[in-house]
């Protein structure tokens, strides 16, 4: 309950609670819609109403995540640097467009949320692919790092040493709990955009249940420290 009351009382909390279930209540309404059961419409209601909700608690965090940006453009490793400051960059123009698409939902603005929703999963697929480059990365630089205890000293001779090593390498990686949830939460959004862009075909209940993966990933980031990977 502490940890809930918590969550709630930051920003990035409340949204990452209404992400959670946002895209819940998109697995439940796909089942029920198969099932041919009740209740279709209310979750299809609960999930619009909380990605309206989610947009307006974003609101002026496109300055934001720039101005972060500036803060790793010093960073020592090259890779980091870039994969970090590609990646705020292209999130900061999802925002910018998150933000078009809320004044249209608002009615404030007349807008043409097809073209505005291409446009904003466009950056988002760009952001993630750079988070997944930085985790890649990081995985590398563990395995390099452990290349002693993973690979036999006379190098895989058969299938069971590929095994072992194999095991050896997630056991090692697994040690770093920060690197293991960020990959989880990024493979797992990576797949989102590029259904809404066209370029794959997925379900709404897998995309719901990819959401809420990537959704508890993310909270288990904001909770644990250790499980956030930083620079971030």
């Amino acid at each position: 309950m502490e940890t809930i009351i918590k969550l709630n009382n930051q920003t990035a909390g409340r949204d990452k609670i209404a992400r959670l279930v946002q895209y819940l209540s998109k697995l439940l309404w796909y089942r029920l819609q198969q099932q041919q059961k009740n209740g279709v419409q209310t979750f299809k209601s609960l999930e619009y109403q909380l990605s309206t909700f989610r947009k307006l608690l974003r609101l002026g965090r496109c300055i934001d995540t720039l101005y972060a940006a500036l803060a790793v453009i010093k960073h020592p490793v090259s890779t980091v640097r870039l994969t970090i400051t590609l990646s705020k960059i292209s999130n900061a123009l999802f925002l910018l467009t998150d933000h078009i698409l809320w004044f249209g939902r608002a009615d404030i603005w007349n807008v043409n949320t097809d073209k505005w929703s291409r446009i904003s999963n466009k950056y988002w697929l760009y952001s993630i692919t750079m988070n997944l480059v930085r985790d890649f990365y990081e995985i590398l630089q563990i395995l390099k790092a452990e290349r002693s205890k993973i690979i036999p000293k006379g190098g895989c001779r058969n299938f069971n040493d590929i095994f072992k090593t194999g095991g050896r390498a997630f056991m090692c990686v697994q040690a770093t709990p920060s690197v293991i949830v960020d990959t989880v939460k990024n493979c797992c959004d990576f797949f989102i955009p590029l259904t809404a862009l066209g370029h794959i075909e997925l379900s709404p209940d897998t995309i719901g249940f990819l959401g809420v993966i990537s959704s508890i990933a993310g909270l288990i980031a904001l909770i644990q420290p250790i499980a956030k990977l930083t620079p971030a």
